[in-house]
């Protein structure tokens, strides 16, 4: 069974850094793409960036890039999101996601999650 447990959420102040991390277990996830979304209060679950076991491949949500970094340890089998120029508008809880195959930005599309992490902006 996949478990994923995120961690390195809480309280920043706008322009601040975090950087969160997934540790997942209960596979061989060389082929697997590993992503990491968000939710805001009333809003809908969204992509934040995506990125391949091998590594050879990411994808940010045009909101993200330039300040959000996604990366894995293959060693340690973790996810890492390092998050840069954090604004009050990145607010939401962050959840990290598994799923086996090809990239994908549906959440639809990812079978295993994390509980998530709060992350809030605000001075």
């Amino acid at each position: 069974q996949v478990q994923l447990v995120e961690s390195g959420g809480g309280l920043v102040q706008p322009g601040g850094s975090l950087r969160l991390s997934c540790a997942a277990s209960g596979r061989t996830f060389s082929s697997y793409f590993m992503a990491w979304f968000r939710q805001a209060p009333g809003k809908e679950r969204e992509i934040v960036a995506v990125v391949s076991w091998s590594g050879g491949s990411t994808y940010y949500a045009d909101s993200v890039k330039g300040r959000f970094t996604i990366s894995r340890d293959t060693a340690e089998n973790t996810v890492s999101l390092q998050m840069n120029s954090l604004k009050p508008e990145d607010t939401a809880v962050y959840y990290c996601a598994a799923r086996y195959g090809g990239s994908s930005s549906s959440r639809y599309d990812y079978a295993f999650w994390g509980q998530g992490t709060q992350v809030t902006v605000s001075s």
